[in-house]
């Protein structure tokens, strides 16, 4: 455990903030899951706005760094391409 006071600090706000982050990752892949369900129904306007719905809060967590960059670009690509092969 931390010895120092600003040590207890930080390892107080480091838990404050893995909790936070948690919640956020959690809301993504919340956000994924809609999608791939609707995905799975079938149902093309209703996997269109799922993706829709998906992509502000894929985007706004690659800005904060909850996720990388990367990784929601490649969730937005597969889920965009699935939507599409619905059609």
């Amino acid at each position: 455990m931390a010895n120092s006071p600003q040590a207890r600090k930080r390892a107080k706000q480091s838990e404050v903030r893995r909790r936070h982050n948690a919640s956020f990752r959690s809301m993504v892949r919340t956000q994924i899951k809609k999608v791939d369900a609707a995905i799975q129904g079938g149902d093309h306007s209703a996997a269109t706005e799922a993706y829709n719905a998906a992509v502000p809060v894929l985007d706004r967590m690659a800005d904060r760094g909850i996720i990388h960059k990367n990784k929601a670009a490649r969730h937005k690509s597969r889920l965009n391409t699935a939507v599409k092969a619905l059609k």
